[in-house]
């Protein structure tokens, strides 16, 4: 199947610029972006001055959350089906690819992949590892049953404390196909028990986590808001840090020096403060997530001046899910729309480890592509409204949204 996308703009998001082109694809990727290019007959889509750009990429999402419904109420079979419909309305919203960073295993990939349900690319984390009383341990203070208590929470982290265990936790999440591996490394918004400063995971038990990972093919990311936790994981060789709310020039120094990743999640503070009592934030979460509201777009300013490459995430694990695009517009308060862009796509490319192949309209990459009403350099209110702007997406080179015909 060859199409040819013709009479319209593309988005360099690598230049920050657009480009009077057409894009010509076969099969599932781009086989040449330049103007005036032969249909040679090729299916002929004429764009009528709209924008092609490639599809956003969000690095840190858990579609197996639905902060609506509380999870613990929910059966195994009814999350996979919530998630099938969270998935779908993902990927109408102009988000092609996902790295789902808790809860997502290797199955509901594979179902995307098999067509079982339309949905983003997925690179999936399974299971998170928490130490005992750490972000991922979800029994409250009172609770005094062991961690690995029978309950719904159980499905989505694991508690392992020590060398060995976190060895062995890492070796069962691999075993079960995951992309990458997650730690939690300090305290965090949704955790019972931990105030977000308390630094978690000794350094040898992290350095154990990256070896795993590192001779399995895989690396590590870790959730991190403090300077010294995100110090402490960068150190041990944690690839990305998720977060980073409170980064400070020397945590940013650092990052830089070890080429690592932050994927900030802005837009989830500002919802579950706006939407506690609808999702039943606790008076106690509701607290954290002020505290590190307040921080606002602090880190991303720190970031980029130390020369940190960011990409975008959205982490609306206890808040509607239909406000992912916002954080686009969240950065670009501190950013310019081009580099807002470039880390919705290069930049998340790089992360999934997808880079030459993800995240831009060239020449052999995959045709996941978006078609928007507009120049989105100039408005991102353009990838705003669930897709309503966006006049065709494609992953793979297949429409999954037209109104344009052909």
């Amino acid at each position: 199947m060859r199409t040819l996308l013709r009479g319209g703009a593309v988005l360099d998001v690598a230049a920050g610029a657009l480009v009077h082109a057409d894009v010509l694809l076969e099969g599932e990727r781009i086989a040449a972006v330049a103007p005036g290019l032969a249909a040679g007959g090729a299916r002929v889509v004429n764009l009528g001055g709209r924008t092609v750009m490639p599809g956003l990429i969000d690095c840190h999402v858990h579609v197996c959350a639905d902060g609506m419904v509380p999870y613990p109420t929910l059966f195994p079979s009814l999350v996979t089906a919530r998630a099938a419909r969270l998935l779908e309305q993902t990927l109408a919203r102009g988000f092609t690819t996902i790295r789902d960073m808790g809860g997502a295993d290797a199955g509901l990939r594979r179902a995307v992949e098999e067509g079982l349900f339309p949905g983003p690319r997925m690179f999936v984390s399974g299971r998170p590892l928490s130490q005992t009383g750490g972000h991922g341990d979800m029994r409250n203070p009172a609770d005094a049953c062991p961690a690995c208590a029978l309950r719904a929470e159980a499905n989505m982290m694991v508690v392992a404390d020590g060398v060995d265990a976190v060895r062995r936790a890492a070796r069962e999440e691999i075993r079960r196909g995951v992309d990458q591996i997650k730690i939690m490394a300090s305290g965090g918004i949704s955790s019972p028990a931990d105030p977000v400063d308390y630094d978690q995971y000794a350094l040898a038990e992290i350095e154990a986590v990256v070896d795993e990972a590192a001779r399995a093919g895989k690396y590590v990311a870790a959730h991190a808001y403090t300077p010294t936790a995100i110090a402490r994981a960068v150190g041990c060789g944690v690839r990305t840090i998720e977060h980073g709310n409170f980064l400070d020039e020397s945590s940013a120094a650092l990052m830089a020096a070890r080429d690592a990743i932050l994927v900030p999640t802005l837009v989830v503070y500002r919802r579950v403060v706006q939407h506690a009592a609808e999702v039943g934030i606790s008076a106690f979460h509701l607290e954290k997530a002020r505290e590190v509201l307040a921080t606002g777009t602090r880190s991303l300013e720190i970031a980029r001046r130390a020369g940190v490459r960011m990409a975008l995430g959205t982490d609306l694990f206890r808040a509607p899910k239909q406000y992912q695009a916002e954080e686009l517009l969240i950065r670009a308060e501190a950013l310019p729309a081009a580099e807002v862009l470039r880390q919705a796509t290069v930049h998340g490319a790089e992360v999934v480890r997808m880079a030459g192949r993800l995240g831009r309209v060239a020449e052999g990459y995959l045709a996941d592509l978006l078609v928007v009403d507009g120049d989105p350099l100039a408005d991102l209110g353009l990838l705003q409204d669930q897709g309503a702007h966006l006049a065709m997406i494609l992953k793979g080179g297949v429409p999954v949204k037209d109104r344009l015909g052909g």
